[in-house]
């Protein structure tokens, strides 16, 4: 589980956020130009390498260190719960669903009054704002595991594929689930952290690895009942107002 959860989790989060990153290029690109628009992206991915290899290498260093898989798990935890609980209000209809085509048309606007250096920027800012998230989750499913790399390729292949099909679609990429991926990452993720959080603190789980599908599956579980609950009472309320 340790490896299949450390790409899948991975693979998930990063599609996610290359999907939003996708949406700030094309709607650069459409104003000037691919080259430049990719340019940016590019090197806005090439900083973030760096930043990977530079940090991979600097945590790998210390990996025996017990507090260093308690940071890590505490980071995870907090991470996925703000993920698994965004999905739980958006699934129950408590808050919007994000909306690529809104995202869109609101980088357009805001290029309006840019000239082709300020687009350059957003394309730039935009792509490294959202890879930082992915680097984040490379590095933090990675390190405690010794799968850096590992994560670091599940991350690239899902740049590869999102930007494969937004290439050949040439819109912004409204339907994919990005929610349902939330949702399913968060609870992923969540689970690695209460893993190596209480792992960190000297418990030892039972069933070792074996224990995280069990942890997803609480998490998932619950969020969906979470959800229903939620969505049952706002309804409820919509019933008894009108």
């Amino acid at each position: 589980m340790s490896f299949w959860g450390v790409v899948i989790a991975t693979w998930l989060a990063a599609a996610v956020e290359w999907v939003e990153a996708f949406t700030v290029v094309l709607a650069v690109a459409l104003s000037i130009g691919w080259r430049a628009a990719l340019g940016a992206a590019a090197a806005a991915l090439g900083l973030l390498t760096v930043l990977t290899v530079v940090t991979g290498g600097a945590l790998h260093a210390g990996l025996a260190l017990p507090w260093l898989q308690g940071v890590i798990g505490v980071f995870l935890l907090l991470f996925g719960i703000r993920w698994l609980g965004k999905a739980i209000a958006r699934g129950a209809g408590l808050k919007a669903l994000h909306d690529e085509d809104k995202a869109f048309a609101k980088t357009q606007s805001k290029l309006a009054g840019d000239g082709a250096r300020g687009a350059w920027l957003v394309a730039f800012k935009g792509v490294l704002l959202e890879g930082l998230e992915v680097w984040l989750i490379v590095v933090a499913l990675g390190t405690p595991t010794h799968r850096t790399l590992i994560a670091a390729g599940a991350a690239l292949v899902a740049l590869l594929c999102v930007a494969a099909l937004g290439l050949v679609l040439h819109q912004p990429l409204r339907r994919v689930p990005e929610n349902t991926m939330k949702f399913v990452v968060g609870a992923m993720i969540t689970a690695f952290g209460s893993f190596w959080t209480l792992e960190s603190l000297g418990y030892h789980w039972p069933l070792g690895d074996a224990s995280l599908p069990l942890l997803v599956g609480f998490y998932l579980a619950g969020g969906w009942l979470l959800t229903r609950v939620m969505r049952r009472d706002a309804d409820a309320t919509v019933g008894g107002a009108a």
